[in-house]
């Protein structure tokens, strides 16, 4: 082993090592800090958008082979009744007794599974055309401001109940 090599060793990197390795270490953080932080994002959501999806799915067959006057059932308080505040929490027993959710074969999560948004049931009954919205509210960082999604639908007296397309949001980042 020559002179040169053995002084290299001796005094570890270069400082042009040490700025490539920087770079990279820079560059991988860059990319990976976004991505970690819009997937995290993104699992907050899928609560209420799976959720609603069943709860519209639930409204649209309850509407088949009824008249559009009494396509879907009546009205539903949020429930639970208060929004969780920047937590995860369990329903106490029998938050999900009442007649529309019991109709509409609905719960948010499995019983005993902690969540974090509040979800309500609102219905318009008329003759010729009834409709529904089904919403889902959270305050995923206990700030007060709420997140807001919902679905709604429609069956009109002359065709089968349907889904209206999309989904409605407000304050997606509260």
């Amino acid at each position: 082993m020559d002179i040169r090599s053995r002084r290299a060793n001796e005094r570890g990197l270069s400082v042009v090592e040490g700025a490539v390795a920087f770079a990279i270490g820079g560059s991988l953080l860059a990319v990976a800090i976004p991505t970690f932080m819009r997937e995290l994002h993104g699992s907050r959501f899928v609560e209420p958008v799976e959720a609603l999806g069943r709860l519209g799915t639930a409204a649209i067959n309850y509407a088949r082979d009824r008249p559009a006057t009494d396509a879907f059932p009546p009205s539903a308080p949020l429930t639970p009744a208060t929004v969780p505040r920047g937590s995860r929490d369990v329903d106490p027993p029998g938050v999900w007794d009442h007649p529309t959710w019991q109709a509409l074969l609905f719960r948010a999560v499995p019983e005993g599974t902690p969540h974090s948004f509040a979800f309500g049931f609102d219905a318009v009954r008329s003759p010729g055309r009834s409709r529904f919205v089904a919403h889902a509210h959270g305050d995923l960082d206990g700030d007060g401001i709420t997140s807001l999604f919902e679905v709604r639908g429609f069956a009109l007296a002359d065709g089968p109940a349907q889904l209206e397309p999309g989904l409605y949001i407000e304050n997606e980042v509260e």
